[in-house]
């Protein structure tokens, strides 16, 4: 299914943007649509494009020189991907792959100029979501320096609640993003096996839930946000 201009107006990278800004945008871009598990961008690859995730989750990495892989995060839904090629004409500065199926749109370096020079609002949009990635970064490392494994848990699903999270009537948070408890592990520092107790104590006091698709609901998100600030 083709993205439509509403479908582009909603999205924080193009709000404010003139209709016939959209629609350049509509007819010059492509869509794709990544199976879970395949690469979508390889470190150091020229970048000649950037992607705006429409729906699904990717993982953002980079490889050391010992061949160890260092998890950097995961975006969803709104986030940019690719973006600083387009800004400092480098090489990708990472691996991204799909966490689950995700569909992205692909717009070109010559898309991206053209919007520069004639959209402000698109170039501040940009600065907004660079700002908030930058702050998620700073916050993420004052967390590892500050917070025990039970904190940094807390901390990752209150990030990912505050990022992309869906309040239900009841009031409970749904995160629409598949977060395995490896992936939180890794985003954490911990080990799969502490990050187990600490999710088991969660969910077993009613804080969170998690369904079949490594979804997670949460229920008390004061309590998280205590067990973050007792630090």
């Amino acid at each position: 299914m083709a993205v439509t201009i509403e479908e582009l107006a909603s999205s924080l990278l193009f709000q404010g943007l003139k209709r016939e800004s959209l629609e350049l945008v509509s007819q010059n871009s492509r869509e794709r649509v990544y199976k879970s598990g395949s690469t979508i961008m390889y470190q150091s690859d020229p970048g000649d494009n950037f992607l705006l995730i429409l729906n699904g989750t990717v993982k953002v990495s980079v490889q050391m020189p010992d061949g160890d892989e260092v998890f950097l995060a995961i975006l969803a839904a709104g986030d940019t991907v690719g973006e600083m090629t387009m800004i400092d004409t480098n090489p990708r500065s990472a691996d991204v792959s799909a966490q689950e199926q995700t569909r992205v749109l692909i717009l070109d370096r010559v898309l991206f100029n053209k919007l520069v020079e004639t959209e402000t609002n698109f170039m501040k949009n940009m600065m907004r979501i660079l700002s908030r990635r930058l702050r998620v970064a700073n916050m993420r490392i004052q967390a590892h320096c500050t917070l025990d494994t039970f904190g940094l848990v807390a901390f990752q699903i209150v990030e990912f609640a505050d990022l992309y999270g869906k309040k239900t009537e009841s009031g409970d948070i749904i995160i629409p993003i598949r977060l395995t408890q490896s992936d939180i592990a890794t985003l954490a520092g911990a080990s799969r096996e502490r990050v187990n107790q600490v999710m088991v104590s969660f969910k077993k006091s009613g804080v969170i839930s998690s369904d079949s698709g490594f979804h997670i609901t949460v229920h008390k998100i004061d309590d998280l946000r205590k067990r973050i600030s007792a630090a």
